[in-house]
């Protein structure tokens, strides 16, 4: 598989937008400022093919990037405390429709911020994704901020809370170090060969 070959196809802002599940598909999901873009931008060799932003909730639109035999899909960030009820509706209802509509979706690789405890909306995230029989790896952002030590505390810590979704991939992965980018890349591979 080629990563390197990505280009970004659209952005959709609402239902209407999303384009045509005519490819297979890799789905990036996850908490605002949890580093989607960054591991997206490492993953396929680019500087700034996803938009990286010091402002959390800035990915409001489900983006896509076609490769040469599937699609990675950028969905919203959840969890941004100041963006407003209306506002996080319209993404909830835009997650649903691209959930519910029968789209080649290969994989969804899940994003939690190491250093922290999984949040309610990554539990609540992971429980639909079993639920949904939805294949699923975690990605645990950030890991280069941690020590060896914290870094190891905090790899069992969500080991133990993710093993009650099911047998789900857990990667340490730092979009800074390079950390876990092979490994998801061969996740990745491995999810587009079913």
């Amino acid at each position: 598989m080629n990563f390197n070959s990505a280009v970004f196809e659209c952005a959709a802002g609402t239902d209407a937008q999303l384009i045509a599940s005519d490819l297979p598909e890799i789905a990036f999901s996850g908490r605002s400022n949890v580093g989607k873009s960054s591991l997206l931008n490492r993953l396929l060799s680019r500087k700034a093919l996803a938009r990286v932003s010091s402002v959390p909730g800035k990915t409001v639109t489900v983006n896509f990037f076609r490769l040469d035999d599937c699609r990675f899909v950028d969905l919203p960030g959840y969890g941004y405390a100041k963006v407003s009820h209306s506002e996080k509706q319209r993404w909830a209802a835009l997650m649903e429709h691209y959930f519910s509509t029968g789209r080649d979706l290969r994989l969804v690789v899940q994003l939690i911020d190491m250093r922290h405890p999984m949040s309610e909306q990554d539990a609540q995230m992971l429980s639909f994704l079993q639920q949904s029989g939805i294949p699923c790896v975690v990605a645990l952002t950030k890991c280069d901020k941690l020590n060896k030590t914290e870094r190891a505390a905090m790899m069992l810590q969500h080991c133990e809370q993710i093993t009650a979704y099911g047998a789900i991939p857990v990667i340490a992965f730092s979009a800074v170090k390079g950390d876990g980018v092979e490994e998801l890349r061969a996740a990745v591979a491995r999810a587009l060969e079913n």
